[in-house]
Formats: structure tokens, sequence, C-alpha cells
């Protein structure tokens, strides 16, 4: 019995992905970010979470949504929303982002089985240091609260707070975050069926994308 958690926000220019601009617009950058949220709302669809909630920043719901509850995003910085996020919520709770459009049902799935009793958060590392995924068997704020976030000790602040406290921490596959150009490129190959990869590849004409389907 576990919640879905995805924090997102509305993909508006100038306020999503800002990263891949230059050489994107960013208008392209825009869209960009909701091809991800649409690949990753559609990844999720199957996992077999209790409740399902969009932790959201945005006035215009995205396709897909339907059967989650909004909870409005919260001021502050990033780690003070997340803290807020996991204080509103109760029992195990997994939250992702939506930078992560490879993310499959297997990536996440040992969250979603029964909660082992010997794991007491799940961590999904990302590639540039960061995290993807973080669940908690009993939320509290104030384990993530005073982490800085999206710098490249993210991951390791985050675990060395978990482990503080003394929770034993399950890992989850490391992803790439799609951040810059080289990022969505190199994550466009591993998952070429995807919207965004179609996406990018509509904006990158010298993009090939190769592999399997996810």
């Amino acid at each position: 019995m576990t919640t879905l958690v995805i924090i997102a926000k509305q993909p508006v220019p100038g306020a999503a992905k800002t990263r891949l601009h230059p050489p994107l617009s960013l208008e392209q950058a825009a869209e960009i970010a909701a091809a991800c949220l649409d690949d990753t709302l559609a990844a999720l669809g199957d996992l077999p979470a209790t409740r399902r909630v969009l932790f959201y920043q945005g006035d215009r719901l995205p396709a897909r949504s339907e059967g989650y509850d909004v909870i409005p995003q919260t001021t502050g910085t990033l780690d003070e929303r997340l803290g807020d996020l996991f204080d509103a919520v109760d029992g195990p709770t997994v939250l992702i982002g939506m930078d992560t459009p490879q993310v499959t049902t297997a990536d996440l799935f040992p969250a979603f089985t029964a909660w082992p009793r010997n794991i007491d958060a799940w961590f999904g590392p990302a590639e540039d240091g960061g995290w993807w995924a973080l669940g908690l068997r009993d939320p509290r704020g104030d384990l993530i609260r005073g982490v800085a976030m999206s710098q490249d000790d993210t991951g390791a602040r985050t675990l060395a707070r978990l482990r503080a406290a003394r929770l034993s921490v399950g890992l989850l596959p490391t992803l790439r975050d799609v951040d810059y150009l080289d990022d969505a490129r190199l994550v466009a190959q591993l998952a070429p069926r995807t919207t965004f990869a179609s996406t990018l590849a509509a904006f990158e004409p010298d993009l090939v994308l190769a592999g399997s389907a996810r």
C-alpha cells in the first residue's frame, strides 16, 4: 500500500527546462518538458499505487492526470516544498520528478510491492549526483528540509540525512536526469519510442534514434 507522488510544474516557456536553452528555444524547451511529464505519467500508469498525487505548480493540468489527487506546490526552496509534501501525506510514499522520461514500471516496482520490513526508505540515484526517486515508509518533512537541491552532492547529502535518522535504505536503479541537451540526447537513445524522444528529434534533425523500445 504505497502512495505515488509526481512533482511537476506546468511547462511554460521560460520556466521549464531552461537549461536546454540555448541551443533550443524556450518554447522548444517547454515542449520537451511537456513530453517528459507525459511519458512519466504514461510509464507509471500500471504501478499498483493505492493513491496517486500530483504535486503541481501551475493552473493547467497535464493530460493523463486523471485519477491523481492534485496538491498545489507550496512556496519556498525545493527542499522546503518537498518537506511540506512529505508532511502532508501518510503511509509509505514514493516521490519522483518529471526529469526521467525513460523511467519504467520495473524501475519503481520494488517500492510498490509489499513494503519490506527491513526497508525504511527507497532511494533512486541520478547520474548527476542528485536523485530521481525518494520513498519513505513514514513520511517526514524534516528528513528533506535543509538539503540543498540540484547540486552534485544532493544525493550524498540526502542519503546521509536518511542514515543519520537510522533508516535502512533500499536502492533503486540509477537514472539520468534530462537537464542539459547532452543528457536529452542520451536519454532519447535509451527510450527512442517515447514522446520525449520524438519531440527532441523534431528539433534536432541529425539525431538518430536507435535501440529497443522500453
